[in-house]
């Protein structure tokens, strides 16, 4: 095994024998050296995993000898060294993207420290997150298998969500192993979900958080207090991708963090417009008909959300004011922050975000785009890139200092489908690949979720005899008609519309601003 390859420049060089002797006794190849001039000449004859830098060395100094070694080698760790406390020296080295800074006198475990956290960090990472997953895996097994309430499938969902975080891309077997774990997950919630989801939209003070009851429960009580707020729905968002770009809101905010039930199918159409309607699709059929869409209309299903959300204030007889606006673009985002005092007239400010949703597309469309986001890490990295670099982090720091609360949520969220499984259906059949609605669709009851009366779970019926049928775990429906194509054009894509932890836990955090 190579040893790690560590330069000491100290003008005093010979009074740290000891802590060179340590270093050597623990594996470490060390070169010293007793001025900056001596390690830059190191510097271009061979490589170093890692410097350690004394800041105050006659002839130059640690600083002015940092700078010239990183223009040898910019990405070396360099550990700053001094008997120093001067703030100004300090700040100076972090400007410089120093690895490490230490006070003297230093002790050998101090320095262990430090190499291990600049050499090693992510190895013991690995190893600590590792033994962690499998010390929780057969408890988290348990509790897949002891789910019984909505409330214990969140919190599963929650710790599933935790590891896959935790483990990232690089442990490939526990991953394949909490994936499995996941898999499991999603059969059990399944039969969940079949036996509970009728009772829930026919019993709504029984049931947990839905989409039709988020405006009454989370916003109204907020809005009656007085309070200025925002309402922000981002499309397809899943709770993976919310803790992606967490830490880049911390600085702004404080957060609630809570788990929802998305209505089915999970699919904007639906349950989108539940939530800005505060009703069940066939309802919104039932009292605003103009306001809907059908499924075979090739209308936009989702252009009526402002009168929707009109609907809801108007039927709960608020007096709130409120905007409503969609971002699908740069420019219009751009627009937004420009006009942002303007949406100081109203109580409640509604802004839908649609990338994530974009970005699911593009993803099943565009082969760069599948390369670009070929796993589940590299798709929460796109999330992340979009929401750094796009106007959406800076409005949510505009909203910050304006002292406004935020209201974070989505309409559903999305999984990646590998499983086809076939369905006949006639040309009047919809297009999704994780719900289908017809009168004459041909199935095999056992691989999904059957709803022979769509009004018992909420939906409107086209037709006299209209059935719905929900994709479950990571299937996706195909029809046997050039099978072969479809399964290879659409597996390993993202959908949505039917029935998993991914699809229907939805997440809402509540963003309360930091004071100053």
């Amino acid at each position: 095994m190579k040893k790690d390859k560590l330069l000491w420049a100290d003008d005093e060089i010979d009074l740290l024998k000891p802590h060179i002797l340590f270093l050597e006794e623990k594996g470490f190849e060390v070169i010293t050296v007793c001025s900056g001039q001596d390690a830059i000449d190191s510097c271009r004859e061979q490589t170093f995993d890692l410097i350690f830098l004394d800041e105050n060395m006659p002839g130059l100094s640690g600083l002015e000898t940092l700078a010239l070694i990183k223009e040898i080698n910019p990405d070396v760790p360099v550990v700053m060294i001094t008997k120093s406390e001067d703030e100004g020296i300090m700040n100076q080295a972090i400007g410089s993207k120093i690895a490490d800074y230490l006070i003297k006198p230093v002790n050998p475990n101090q320095i262990l420290l430090s190499i291990k956290k600049n050499l090693h960090k992510n190895e013991i990472i690995t190893q600590t997150t590792t033994s962690g997953y499998q010390q929780d895996f057969i408890k988290i097994g348990m509790q897949i298998n002891d789910s019984f309430t909505a409330e214990d499938w969140i919190e599963v969902y929650k710790k599933l969500v935790y590891w896959e975080l935790e483990l990232g891309e690089s442990q490939t077997g526990m991953l394949d192993l909490l994936y499995m774990q996941k898999a499991e997950a999603n059969r059990l919630f399944g039969k969940f979900v079949k036996n509970n989801y009728i009772s829930w939209i026919s019993k709504p003070d029984k049931r947990p958080l839905m989409s039709p009851d988020i405006f009454k429960n989370k916003l109204f009580p907020l809005l009656d207090n007085d309070e200025s707020l925002f309402f922000i729905l981002i499309d397809n968002f899943r709770l993976d991708q919310w803790r992606e770009v967490k830490d880049m809101l911390s600085d702004f905010f404080t957060f609630n963090e809570d788990l929802y039930y998305s209505i089915l199918p999970t699919a904007t159409q639906y349950a989108r417009n539940a939530i800005f309607s505060g009703l069940m699709p066939s309802q919104i059929v039932e009292m605003f008909p103009e306001l809907w869409v059908d499924e075979e209309s090739e209308e936009g299903k989702n252009l009526n959300e402002a009168p929707l959300i009109k609907t809801q204030i108007e039927r709960f007889r608020k007096k709130y004011t409120f905007s409503y606006n969609k971002i699908n673009d740069s420019t219009y985002g751009e627009k937004i922050l420009q006009n942002f005092n303007q949406l100081d007239n109203y109580q409640l400010n509604v802004i839908v975000l649609n990338f994530v949703d974009m970005l699911s597309h593009a993803r099943t469309e565009s082969k760069m785009i599948r390369e670009l986001a070929s796993t589940e890490a590299a798709y929460r990295s796109l999330t992340r890139s979009w929401f750094r670099h796009s106007t959406t982090l800076e409005f949510f720091r505009k909203i910050s200092e304006k002292g406004a609360k935020i209201i974070l949520t989505t309409d559903h969220g999305t999984i990646r489908v590998t499983e086809p499984v076939k369905v006949i259906g006639d040309k009047n059949t919809n297009t999704n690949l994780r719900y289908k609605l017809g009168k004459n669709l041909a199935y095999n009851p056992k691989e999904i979720f059957e709803i022979k009366d769509p009004e018992s779970i909420g939906l409107p019926s086209p037709n006299i005899s209209t059935r719905y049928i929900f994709a479950m775990n990571n299937d996706f429906f195909t029809y046997p008609n050039n099978y072969n194509y479809y399964v290879q054009y659409y597996k390993d894509t993202f959908q949505h519309g039917g029935i998993s932890l991914e699809e229907m836990l939805a997440p809402i955090i509540t963003l309360e601003p930091k004071a100053g």
